[in-house]
């Protein structure tokens, strides 16, 4: 497997202590017994997540267990407030979603660059003996402790950001695909589950305009069960604007295997089935004229979403189709959803 890719990562985070608060009574040449004037101590260090539009992979916090903010210092005499803590900021891919280690609960996805989200707060200052005069207690020699930081494991997933998602069984044709109409190079071999990690590639369009394709690593019968690579990668599709289904020429039947893919994101996560669909019909060099035909003319008859799921017959090796094909996703992407 590619080490380079990492998609999740547990981590410790400890925030910094709260300083403590100043118990000081004012003293000048001119003041012998002035009031109280102790500080408030400063803040501990929050540890923030940051998106970073120019990394996609989680690898650098992969053997950073351990993630620390530093303590806030005490509060001084003339009502000076400690210094805070240093916050500790981790970059982070757009598309990661924070979760509570202990209860799974998601706190926060960071979608946009330069977006920052507390991931643990760091302790609160103490109040310094100013804070606390009053008419009864008018020279108060106590102050509040800091507020200690919090040590929390936390889980950062990741979930790829990409206009169009390409969804199949392994050995579809997937990152064939990615390869010829991207600058990606993907790993592509004659035998299942080649792609081990998602593959991100820049599809250029007609105009200088673009898209983002990820090939996601093949799905089988029970992948929301975890079988094969299961559940670890079919939470990329969730952030994919739309999908393109790939079943190859040679199969035994393209409509009951387009079902089956189907079948298994309705399982995983139902809101699935919302998004905007292609049918791609892969490795049609493999077939006559006379053979495409026929199929065509079998699933105009058996497929029932043709006319809300448009399908397209396409060949990366001969790039029959490549140029119709990305003018489809465009269309489809851009069109407005009724």
């Amino acid at each position: 497997m590619d080490s380079n890719f990492v998609d999740y990562v547990k981590i410790c985070c400890r925030s910094g202590n709260g300083g403590a608060g100043s118990v000081h009574l004012h003293r000048s040449k001119l003041t012998a017994f002035g009031g109280p004037d102790g500080g408030n101590g400063g803040r501990g260090g929050h540890i923030i997540l940051r998106g970073n539009k120019q990394i996609w992979t989680l690898i650098h916090l992969k053997y950073r267990k351990h993630v620390l903010g530093t303590d806030g210092e005490k509060g001084g005499s003339a009502q000076r407030t400690g210094a805070e803590g240093k916050d500790e900021i981790l970059e982070v891919p757009l598309g990661t979603v924070a979760r509570d280690a202990e209860t799974g609960e998601v706190m926060f996805e960071i979608t946009e660059d330069g977006e920052e989200r507390i991931l643990v707060h760091g302790g609160r200052g103490g109040k310094g003996n100013e804070h606390f005069k009053n008419s009864v207690v008018q020279t108060p020699r106590f102050a509040q402790t800091g507020e200690p930081g919090k040590e929390e494991w936390k889980i950062l997933e990741l979930k790829l950001l990409a206009d169009i998602g390409l969804v199949g069984f392994p050995n579809a044709g997937k990152s064939t695909l990615l390869s010829v109409v991207s600058a990606a190079k993907p790993e592509i071999a004659n035998y299942p589950f080649t792609t081990l990690v998602p593959n991100l590639g820049i599809v250029k369009y007609r105009d200088y305009r673009s898209f983002v394709m990820a090939d996601i690593p093949g799905i089988i019968e029970g992948a929301h069960e975890g079988k094969g690579l299961g559940l670890r990668f079919l939470r990329h599709i969730e952030r994919n604007s739309m999908l393109l289904f790939l079943v190859p020429a040679d199969s035994n039947d393209i409509i009951k295997d387009y079902k089956i893919l189907l079948k298994e994101l309705q399982l995983f996560n139902p809101e699935l089935l919302d998004k905007k669909r292609i049918l791609g019909i892969s490795k049609s060099d493999l077939l006559d004229e006379e053979l495409t035909i026929a199929i065509k003319k079998d699933l105009n008859k058996r497929f029932k979403e043709k006319k809300t799921v448009p399908f397209m017959f396409f060949s990366s090796a001969s790039m029959q189709g490549i140029m119709e094909l990305k003018d489809l996703i465009w269309n489809r992407l851009n069109e407005e959803i009724v």
